[in-house]
């Protein structure tokens, strides 16, 4: 599995790529752990998870799966553990955080010009097809089929030789505009599914639309902002983030990305209080 599917627990469609339980847990190791020092007390963790609607032995069984997995360091502190992001946890949680919680934040200008791939690799190999569709779908490149991918961020281009050189992969790069024959936006039709995303989009407005900030509880926030970051988190990887010239008209994508901003902004002040206070409770006096 790719770095990039394991910090989002969601394949390149938006299913499930681990267990619902490991997912949220990664949520809150980005969300909470990551920024207080990279370790919590169990009891910490566990209490976050009930309140998500994951029960206790659930969430003790995916911290020892991601401790096998190489994740989480555990250390025994009396009759209590503490469990530590390792070196590769916290690079990529980090990697992703940055884009996550940045993601559709601001407008960029596009000069008109696209970075094109040719880059082929054989039927018959499909592990190396599903890598390659996988970690230029991260970077936000869309497909023509046989084998041409395009971006119109010439960013980018750096991103897919670094990703293709690493698997091997034989490719060519080049810029263009588009001429007389043709547009801009009907090459997006054809290597973008925007209907269906103008969907999640959508559907994730009407499932926060009953979130106002204003949590009943601490506790209560950490469950709402978990929430929230868990169902925001697959946009970077489903949305090529493409300039605004080149999407339909009253596209939900701004909109969203405006209402998860508020949202976190508000939950996150009481949420780190209750979890602030909690690690505070649980560890020892000197």
């Amino acid at each position: 599995m790719l770095a990039h599917e394991q910090l989002l627990g969601t394949n390149r469609d938006g299913s499930a790529a681990v267990d619902s339980s490991r997912a949220l847990l990664l949520t809150l190791l980005g969300e909470f752990v990551l920024p207080m020092g990279g370790s919590a007390w169990t009891k910490t963790i566990v209490a976050a998870a009930e309140s998500l609607g994951i029960r206790d032995k659930a969430a003790r069984q995916a911290l020892a799966r991601m401790d096998e997995g190489g994740w989480l360091d555990r250390t025994k502190v009396g009759r209590q553990t503490r469990w530590s992001l390792s070196p590769y946890a916290r690079t990529v949680l980090e990697s992703g955080a940055e884009r996550i919680y940045s993601f559709g934040a601001t407008t960029r200008q596009w000069d008109g010009r696209w970075i094109v791939l040719l880059a082929s690799v054989p039927e018959r190999d499909r592990h190396l097809r599903y890598a390659m569709a996988n970690g230029l779908g991260w970077a936000g490149f869309g497909t023509l089929g046989n084998g041409t991918w395009l971006s119109p961020w010439l960013g980018q281009e750096g991103t897919a030789v670094e990703l293709l050189n690493g698997l091997g992969v034989e490719a060519t790069s080049f810029r263009a505009e588009v001429g007389n024959l043709g547009s801009p936006t009907g090459l997006v039709a054809q290597a973008w599914d925007l209907p269906e995303l103008r969907h999640a989009y959508t559907r994730f407005l009407t499932d926060v639309d009953l979130l106002d900030g204003q949590s009943s509880s601490d506790l209560a926030a950490v469950a709402e902002l978990t929430g929230l970051v868990h169902q925001w988190r697959r946009f970077p990887l489903l949305d090529p983030d493409l300039p605004a010239e080149l999407l339909p008209a009253s596209w939900p994508g701004v909109a969203a990305a405006q209402r998860f901003g508020e949202l976190r902004a508000r939950l996150r002040g009481p949420a780190m209080a209750w979890w602030e206070a909690t690690e505070a409770e649980l560890t020892p006096g000197d």
